[in-house]
């Protein structure tokens, strides 16, 4: 059962008595509907901890999805609607793990070609990306948890129109905006 509700996670990562309430859950509300996530500090605690310091601190609020790219991922959390780009705080080590996959519905840490250089963007994987594993090709990109709802929402944000924005590529004609990313009461 375990398996079914953390797909993106082997068993050798998960202790079985850990009831999922205890996990982080966020909620993303954007311009296009809710996405709730669940977080995994078990598995990538700095990043976890660094994500949730972003959340409670309002930063992504205003941000946008600037990156786009059907069959591969939608990426957000470091542009506002005019493309300027927020200021981070110091990166967090890259905790990719080859057992924590870049799977449909997980979200992970975008970076530079530096492993230790996320701070503020993440990713949510439309697809099945092995390619981002660790072990797969170097590093790898640091998945921390995974889409519980609203996964339909982020299928939707991948079908709008892209172009190009003051140089950028991949990046929706029209904006889609995350309006808040908060904690969630259990």
């Amino acid at each position: 059962m375990l398996s079914l509700i953390l797909p993106a996670f082997s068993y050798a990562e998960t202790d079985a008595n850990k009831a999922n309430s205890e996990l982080p859950r966020v909620l993303i509300q954007t311009s296009e509907g809710n996405v709730e996530l669940q977080l995994r500090p078990d598995l990538a605690p700095e990043t976890v901890e660094n994500f949730l310091t972003y959340v409670d601190s309002g930063y992504y609020e205003g941000t946008i999805f600037h990156r786009v790219i059907p069959g591969f991922m939608i990426q957000g959390g470091g542009f506002d609607e005019n493309l300027n780009q927020k200021s981070t705080r110091p990166p967090v080590p890259n905790e990719a793990k080859p057992t924590a996959k870049n799977l449909r519905g997980t979200i992970a840490m975008a970076r530079t070609s530096n492993p230790d250089s996320a701070t503020s963007q993440f990713f949510i994987n439309l697809v099945d990306n092995a390619y981002l594993n660790a072990g797969s090709r170097g590093p790898g990109y640091t998945v921390f948890g995974h889409v519980t709802e609203g996964m339909g929402v982020v299928d939707g944000i991948a079908n709008q129109p892209t172009g190009t924005k003051n140089g950028m590529g991949d990046v929706p004609r029209d904006a889609i905006t995350i309006q808040n990313i908060r904690r969630m009461e259990e």
